[in-house]
C-alpha cells in the first residue's frame, strides 16, 4: 500500500497482516500495480514512477511520465499510467520502463484499468470513462457514467466504476459491446471499486462501508 504523507509503501503478508517492511517511493505516492515480479508507484508531485522488486522492495529505477500520476495498471507486458494534469495516459515497457507512448485520455484522467484488449480510463472531473486500445493506445470511445468517477475493475466481462459524487452509486458497463449499462446503489461517496475472482467489492469513503455484489450480477 501507499503511504502518501510518508513518501514510502508498505508491505503486509497478505496472510495474516503481518508487517514486513516499509519501503521509500517517491514524492507523494498514490496508485500501485503489480507486474508479477515488481511494484509500480504513481508519485504524484514528482511526475515518475518508481518500480520497486516485490520480494524486497529494492528500487529497480525510476520513469519520467506527465503532470500528477495517479493510477495504474498492467496489461501483460506494459504499465500504464494517468496523469491527471497533462489528460494524457502514459505507456512504459515494464521490462525496463522505456517510454512506448503518451496518449489523449480525456480530461482529468485518474483510475485505469485493463480488461484484455482495452485499457479504460475515469475521466474524474467530466463523469465519463474512456477506452484506449491497448495495442497502440488509439482512442475508441468515450461513455458517460457518473459524477465524479474515480476507481474500475473488471470482472471478465465487465467494467465496474464508482462515482464519487453521484449519492452512493456504481456503473457496470459489458466490455464486449459496451452495452448493458447499469447502475448499482452502494454507500456514501464510493472511491474505488475492486474484483477478487468472485465479488466486486466497493470502498464508501463517508459510510465507512464496503459494498459488495456477485461479478455476475
Amino acid at each position: 500500500m501507499a503511504n502518501v504523507s510518508s513518501g514510502t509503501v508498505t508491505k503486509l503478508r497478505a496472510s495474516d497482516g503481518a508487517l514486513l517492511g516499509t519501503f521509500p517511493a517517491g514524492l507523494s505516492p498514490f496508485g500501485i500495480a503489480f507486474d508479477g515480479a515488481n511494484i509500480w508507484v504513481a508519485n504524484q508531485l514528482s511526475n515518475a514512477v518508481t518500480k520497486l522488486r516485490a520480494s524486497d522492495g529494492a528500487i529497480q529505477g525510476v520513469f519520467a511520465v506527465g503532470s500528477f500520476p495517479r493510477q495504474l495498471a498492467f496489461d501483460g507486458s506494459s504499465i500504464w499510467v494517468t496523469n491527471e494534469f497533462s489528460g494524457t495516459v502514459s505507456k512504459l515497457r515494464a521490462s525496463d520502463g522505456a517510454p512506448q507512448g503518451t496518449f489523449e485520455a480525456g480530461p482529468s484522467p485518474f483510475g485505469i484499468e485493463f480488461d484484455g484488449a482495452s485499457i479504460w480510463v475515469t475521466n474524474v472531473d467530466f463523469g465519463t470513462i474512456t477506452r484506449l486500445r491497448a495495442s497502440d493506445g488509439l482512442f475508441q470511445d468515450t461513455f458517460d457514467v457518473g459524477s465524479t468517477p474515480t476507481g474500475m475493475a473488471f470482472d471478465q466481462a465487465h467494467i465496474w466504476v464508482s462515482n464519487f459524487e453521484s449519492v452512493g452509486h456504481a456503473t457496470r458497463v459489458r466490455t464486449r459491446d459496451d452495452a448493458g449499462q447499469k447502475t448499482y446503489p452502494v454507500g456514501s461517496r464510493p472511491i474505488d471499486v475492486v474484483f477478487d475472482g468472485a465479488s466486486i467489492w466497493v470502498s464508501n469513503l463517508d459510510s465507512n462501508t464496503l459494498t459488495k455484489f456477485s461479478g455476475n450480477r
